[in-house]
């Protein structure tokens, strides 16, 4: 299996499995990744993602282009689309977990969760144009703002943990022997928390910053009116 999926304790984990080819994200990949997330079952408080071996996902697996056709290059590229849309469209909390190199797709994946905690190892970049194709320009310049991504993309840099903590890309930088722990204490929180209002949550944060003001807020209106509408929405004392 190209991603491994496991369940305990209604936090799910997703690890890409490619360890031999740095997690590189092949045809098979892009299927295996879109039918796991598309299949995790609504009961689950929390989704992990994470990558076996020395890195999260060192990109797409160019190697695999090699004697396809223009055809077939195109369909791969929008499977690895779907995939990406599929974790960001979860209605639970996701959350990338990167060591290592995260560039190209791996970058993608990252992105489309909620939010990332990191080692201090971890590395982000979008090598695309310098390998001559085009990619990942839509989700990281909503986060980093389109200077910082453009100077990734034109250049080839990388993003230590550090800078992209610091850039607002990564949410949390925690040692190795720490990560564990703290991972088990997200999942904590996340399951003392309401699934509803967090689903909403993320709806309204995910849609409101493409809206303006006054439609943002009528967003969030619109969602305290249907909480209280289903009897829920109070709040706890």
């Amino acid at each position: 299996m190209t991603v491994l999926y496991s369940v305990e304790r209604a936090v799910a984990t997703i690890t890409l499995n490619r360890p031999d080819a740095r997690n590189a994200l092949n045809d098979q990949m892009c299927e295996d990744l879109r039918r796991i997330v598309s299949g995790v079952d609504p009961s689950i408080r929390l989704v992990f993602v994470r990558g076996n071996g020395p890195v999260f996902c060192a990109g797409a697996d160019v190697k695999e282009r090699a004697g396809m056709s223009v055809d077939q290059v195109r369909a791969r590229r929008l499977k690895a689309f779907a995939a990406y849309h599929a974790l960001e469209s979860l209605p639970m909390p996701s959350v990338a977990v990167v060591h290592g190199a995260a560039l190209g797709s791996g970058v993608e994946i990252a992105a489309a969760c909620d939010f990332i905690v990191a080692t201090p190892d971890a590395a982000f970049g979008t090598p695309e144009a310098m390998r001559g194709t085009v990619g990942a320009t839509q989700r990281l310049p909503r986060v980093l703002g389109k200077r910082l991504a453009k100077d990734l993309m034109f250049t080839g840099r990388r993003l230590t943990a550090a800078e992209a903590r610091a850039a607002g890309f990564v949410s949390r930088v925690v040692a190795v022997a720490d990560l564990e722990h703290e991972l088990s204490t997200i999942a904590h929180a996340v399951a003392a928390a309401s699934p509803e209002a967090l689903r909403y949550a993320k709806q309204c944060i995910d849609r409101g910053v493409e809206l303006d003001p006054e439609g943002a807020l009528g967003l969030e209106l619109m969602a305290i009116e249907a909480q209280l509408a289903s009897g829920k929405g109070m709040g706890k004392p």
